[in-house]
């Protein structure tokens, strides 16, 4: 069981790295290694039947992170038009 979500958190790590061109992909796989490390801290706490109370809080802030994402998404797509990382210039105001 341990392999399989090493292999997926891996796998999600490779699609973060290798996706350069849009963020909506770049956010979307990011959103799946907090998927992974949610779903393995939760089997790793109830194999020893720790409180859950922590995946509560990693759940609460991981929501948080991708609702900023998506907000800065919305606001570079209503500002350059497009999700391209070549558009975005740290020079501009």
């Amino acid at each position: 069981m341990w392999l399989y979500f090493f292999v997926v958190y891996f796998c999600g790590i490779w699609a973060f790295s290798s996706s350069r061109k849009h963020l909506l992909i770049t956010l979307l796989s990011l959103e799946f290694v907090v998927l992974v490390l949610y779903f393995s801290v939760y089997f790793y706490l109830c194999s020893f039947n720790y409180s859950l109370f922590f995946v509560v809080y990693f759940l609460v802030f991981s929501v948080c992170e991708g609702s900023l994402g998506l907000s800065i998404l919305v606001s570079m797509i209503r500002s350059h038009g497009n999700d391209y990382f070549q558009s975005y210039s740290v020079l501009q105001c």
